[in-house]
């Protein structure tokens, strides 16, 4: 069977949710040429199913783009009305006001560092992350509100500073690349490293009024990051948390079992815009995603305690850390056991070692241990490798060796971009050497002071705000007054103030040094 028959087949099968197909018809009849990238995205379709209309059309070719010959194209453009693509948008009419901040984001989202495979990122339009800042103005009231983004590869937190500036904004986001991109573009973005498995930062729990997050769009990932994005409301009442999420129309189970992992957590869904989203990518789920609209109630607190208690690291769908990704190899056993550790930390097979007390990373990471170790072992999972070098300022401990899943020099690659810079960033406190999967940190003595005995007393006390760190350090060693340190700090980094160093991103670690010299 070919030719219209197929073509009626075919909608006749997608029945009352034919106005996707009708639509794309039009589309292709219209007389324009379309690649099959820009047709999934225009009609918010699956790439599988707008390819099973393609196989089935008289189609006349351009290179790789496509449309219907104009002597036909009577036949197929019948259809009035079908776009469903703008039924979730209730600010389209705003854009075009917006005509000038739209260039910006395009040219900076362009520019921006290219997404990580292994941690599901894909490129929302410029156009979407402006929607959303609209979305946030026309639904809130924000004068004197605060924003949260949980992850932020999109750049939605400069899309808000951007359309409104009285709007303070803060992001946390796990690529130290994107942290750094965003402060450079000076507009008054608060950044903070986040490895959301292991928890959120300190200065942004109980912070916003607001949450936004465009997660892993897998029941784990959307579960983890709702649940961070709650954590960090102030406004327990009122606060709101906005997702991003999208499937294809092909699997409507998946999406039913990403919903139940946002209604176990006992958020309430006041409002879905379908197809809010639009990406560059994503082909699988039509390159968009629904925007949902999500408020806590009273029972979400206890239910997001025991969906941390319970907390998986594997949560995207590609990499190392996928959900169905093999489990992991077992560390070296022979290279702890003859480091002889007073503490281990990770996840270590259970018959080694059973005398010497553990901790979870997230643990360590949360606070100082209790006592006060003279060797620690840390075993780092592949997808975990940006905690390293917090890690190693958490332990506090005279020696520490890290064990990682691969070679240690693709591991600090894949933590900073220029691999020497590990070292370098980390000098105040350790002497690092490498060798395999194996990574020694001895921590140096202290210095005897100056610009380095202040630098080295912010990195030890990871745990706690740089800046008070920083303020004590100033007294003891410039002969300041509280008032005068405090002072000095604010002025060279008041990025410091109320943030740990664990939670600060590398780019502002490495300039601790030169901060302090000028404080």
């Amino acid at each position: 069977m070919g030719g219209h028959e197929a073509i009626d087949e075919l909608l006749a099968k997608a029945g009352v949710d034919g106005l996707r197909l009708r639509g794309a018809l039009a589309l292709l009849s219209g007389g324009r040429w379309w690649t099959l990238a820009d047709l999934v995205r225009e009609t918010a379709t699956s790439r599988r199913t707008i390819e099973s209309l393609l196989r089935v059309l008289p189609l006349e070719h351009s290179g790789d783009r496509v449309r219907i010959p104009s002597d036909q194209a009577n036949r197929y453009n019948a259809w009035t009305d079908t776009d469903i693509s703008g039924l979730g948008n209730p600010v389209a009419g705003m854009v075009a006001e917006h005509a000038e901040t739209l260039g910006r984001l395009e040219a900076l989202i362009a520019k921006a560092p290219r997404g990580r495979h292994a941690l599901d990122h894909v490129s929302a339009t410029a156009e979407t992350v402006l929607r959303r800042a609209l979305l946030l103005g026309r639904r809130f009231w924000l004068p004197g509100a605060r924003l949260l983004c949980v992850g932020d590869h999109d750049l939605t937190s400069l899309a808000v500073r951007m359309v409104h500036p009285e709007v303070e904004v803060a992001v946390a986001d796990i690529d130290d690349r994107i942290l750094e991109y965003i402060d450079a573009q000076d507009l008054g973005v608060r950044t903070r490293w986040a490895d959301l498995r292991l928890g959120l930062p300190p200065s942004l729990r109980g912070w916003a009024d607001l949450a936004i997050t465009d997660p892993p769009y897998t029941p784990e990932g959307i579960g983890l990051f709702a649940a961070r994005a709650a954590e960090g409301l102030r406004d327990r009442d009122q606060g709101r948390i906005l997702v991003a999420y999208g499937a294809s129309e092909r699997t409507p189970m998946l999406a039913l079992k990403v919903q139940k992992a946002l209604f176990d957590l006992n958020l309430l869904h006041e409002a879905i815009f379908p197809h809010f989203n639009r990406y560059l990518g994503a082909e699988a789920i039509g390159s968009a995603a629904d925007l949902y609209v999500l408020r806590p109630t009273t029972k979400t607190w206890p239910a997001i305690a025991s969906r941390l208690d319970r907390l998986a690291t594997a949560i995207y769908t590609q990499g190392p850390q996928a959900v169905e990704a093999a489990p992991a190899a077992a560390p070296d056993e022979a290279a702890v056991t003859a480091f002889g550790p007073d503490l281990l930390a990770g996840d270590w097979p259970r018959g080694l070692l059973p005398k010497v007390p553990r901790t979870r990373l997230a643990t360590l990471l949360a606070k100082p241990y209790a006592a006060d170790p003279e060797r620690v072992a840390i075993a780092v999972p592949a997808g975990l490798e940006s905690a390293l070098p917090r890690l190693l300022l958490a332990t506090r401990a005279r020696h520490v060796r890290v064990l990682t899943a691969g070679p240690m020099a693709d591991t600090v690659a894949d933590t900073v971009a220029d691999p020497p810079a590990l070292a370098r960033l980390l000098s105040p406190v350790y002497h690092l050497t490498a060798d395999g999967n194996v990574l020694d940190a001895v921590r140096l003595p202290h210095p005897d002071g100056g610009q380095e005995r202040v630098v080295r007393r912010i990195m030890d006390s990871a745990h706690g705000k740089a800046g008070n760190a920083w303020r004590e350090a100033l007294t003891e060693t410039a002969g300041l007054t509280k008032r005068q340190a405090r002072a000095a700090v604010e002025e060279a980094a008041p990025w410091a103030l109320d943030a740990t160093p664990l939670e600060l991103p590398l780019h502002r670690l490495a300039t601790l040094a030169a901060r302090v010299t000028t404080g």
